[in-house]
């Protein structure tokens, strides 16, 4: 057996070994021209390792950029505006006040009526009712006037009215004097302030205490009475006893 030389053996094994890293080219690419060439061993360089001092500066890169986009974001997003106040709502007129009810009208207060009784020489002789105060002018006139010759001279037309009294038209005159109003008889319960002034002894103060008795009492019920009267005394009563009635 034939024993080679170490030389050539190392020799060899280092030619196997160059052959493998640095491969020939070939046929195809040693015909493509030498710019390609040069591009093809560039890029066939390893990439440059940065370093760690490197590495740092592009991580604060990293988080600058960050933070400048999110600063650029938030400023971006729309601000929140308040708003608008409600407009007010105008409250509805209000309603005009309710007018007071109307006060009933007012009942007509009862007139004060004398009943006479006209005779003679009128046209309708009668009965008859008028209002307190009227005249005996007025009781003539409702007897429809005097007829055709008839004297009212024994008449005193401008009289008031008593209740009850009797009106006589056109009686003759024998010489004695025209019956007076004293003569008639008054209606203690009916008659008027100023009838109750024609009585002898009675004045506007007398008359006036009469009346404020009457209504006080409810009324007259004895012509006795008129000696509570302030004021009557016993010869005022016996002057108007006879003249007074109930």
């Amino acid at each position: 057996m034939r024993t080679q030389d170490p030389a050539a053996e190392r020799t060899i094994a280092e030619s196997r070994l160059r052959s493998i890293a640095a491969p020939e080219r070939t046929p195809l690419l040693a015909g493509l021209p030498a710019s390609f060439q040069a591009f093809r061993a560039a890029v066939a360089t390893p990439t440059l390792d940065p370093g760690r001092p490197g590495l740092r500066v592009l991580l604060a890169l990293a988080a600058a950029a960050v933070i400048v986009a999110g600063f650029f974001l938030w400023r971006s997003q729309p601000a929140p505006e308040p708003l608008p106040a409600p407009t007010p709502v105008a409250a509805p007129p209000a309603a005009p006040p309710a007018a007071p009810p109307a006060a009933p009208p007012a009942a007509p207060s009862p007139v004060a009526k004398v009943t006479v009784h006209v005779a003679g020489k009128v046209r309708e002789p009668g009965v008859y009712t008028l209002p307190m105060g009227a005249r005996v002018t007025d009781a003539v006139t409702a007897a429809g006037g005097a007829r055709g010759g008839a004297s009212l001279g024994s008449v005193n037309l401008a009289r008031r009215l008593i209740d009850g009294e009797q009106i006589m038209v056109g009686a003759a005159v024998t010489g004695a004097a025209a019956p007076s109003p004293q003569a008639d008889v008054l209606d203690l319960n009916s008659a008027t302030q100023d009838q109750l002034e024609q009585l002898p002894g009675v004045g506007e103060v007398l008359s006036s205490r009469i009346v404020d008795y009457r209504t006080t009492h409810g009324g007259f019920t004895s012509v006795d009475q008129l000696r509570d009267v302030s004021g009557i005394g016993t010869k005022t009563f016996e002057e108007i006893k006879t003249k007074v009635r109930i």
